[in-house]
């Protein structure tokens, strides 16, 4: 049996993005949101980064930033071993066809005025991925069947599918391209329990038929990334607090953020859910215009030393392939 040799498919050196602050009538800059902050993260090809945090971590920041719709500010995007931080817009083209995005509302990404069978093959058009209409119909139909939608659907609009159908068809147009990495940005959140299963079902179906196919999984529900990844990365106000694989960082949580947002996760055992101990988050989340010194972490953390004031820990191997970005975590 052959074994399939997994290279990183994306890494991201020190990823910084900045939205600028601009205030008067001129428009003066006074200030950035920091959105990412030194961001390193590697993607493997054929295997799936879970990416946590809560809201407005920095998590979306990251796979806009990969697919280049956002340009970063400092860093380095290195995708199938070319570094695309700096491309132009003209040298993206040929890129774009081997990342694709899955959105959290599926009826706003889609195109309301278009049916589906024209949404889904839109980008064969645009990549000239098929040499004349009968091919093109033929892979459209394909592309139906991947995502567990009947080709007969493909004369209907996006208000006559249902949420989970919707997001199939996300899917099917985001495979069209035939592409290396899917950035699935909450392609769960806005649906109901048993769509969700499926849609995650279907995920992992569709790598398991195409071994290079990658993921970067971007969601605030642990249980589904825990489990669709094999690997996971926590983030907290623009910096990954810690990175393991998914057995690992579930077992073994070693950042006090990360306990944190594990304590807070309902569980489907009502005997369990009721006699865990919860730990308790006071503070508000700092902004991340004027970022803590130091660990950012540390005004919420009960766990903070004077060090952890001052210096700002890096992301440390502990072994096993677990990362944390703590100064006292795994002593």
């Amino acid at each position: 049996m052959e074994v399939l040799e997994r290279k990183n498919i994306v890494d991201i050196i020190d990823l910084k993005m900045y939205f600028p602050v601009l205030r008067g009538l001129l428009r003066r800059h006074v200030a950035d949101v920091k959105a990412l902050d030194g961001v390193s993260l590697s993607i493997s090809s054929g295997e799936t980064l879970g990416l946590v945090g809560e809201s407005g971590c920095g998590k979306t920041t990251i796979g806009r930033c990969i697919s280049r719709l956002y340009k970063p500010t400092g860093g380095n995007i290195i995708f199938e071993g070319t570094d695309i931080s700096q491309y132009s817009e003209t040298q993206l083209r040929p890129i774009r066809r081997k990342m694709s995005l899955v959105f959290q509302d599926p009826y706003s990404s889609l195109n309301p005025r278009i049916n589906s069978g024209d949404i889904v093959g839109e980008p064969l058009k645009v990549h000239k991925l098929t040499q004349n209409k009968t091919e093109y119909k033929e892979r459209v139909a394909e592309l139906f069947v991947m995502a567990g939608l009947s080709p007969d659907m493909m004369d209907r609009y996006p208000h006559e599918y249902s949420g989970g159908q919707r997001q199939r068809l996300s899917i099917a147009r985001a495979l069209a391209g035939e592409p290396s990495l899917l950035i699935c940005d909450e392609p769960i959140s806005a649906l109901d329990v048993s769509m969700q299963a499926q849609i995650l079902n279907l995920l992992i179906e569709l790598q398991a038929k195409n071994e290079r196919l990658s993921y970067l999984f971007i969601s605030h529900d642990l249980l589904a990334v825990q489990y669709i990844s094999r690997k996971v990365a926590v983030m907290y106000l623009g910096h990954i607090v810690e990175y393991a694989p998914s057995g690992e960082l579930y077992t073994n949580t070693l950042h006090p953020y990360s306990q944190v947002l594990l304590s807070a996760q309902p569980l489907p055992d009502p005997f369990v859910e009721e006699t865990r101990n919860r730990i308790i988050l006071e503070g508000e989340v700092p902004t991340p215009i004027d970022p803590p010194s130091g660990c950012t972490f540390h005004p919420r953390c009960k766990y903070c030393e004077p060090k952890c004031k001052a210096e700002t820990p890096e992301l440390r191997d502990v072994g096993g392939g677990h990362f944390v970005a703590c100064h006292n975590a795994g002593k």
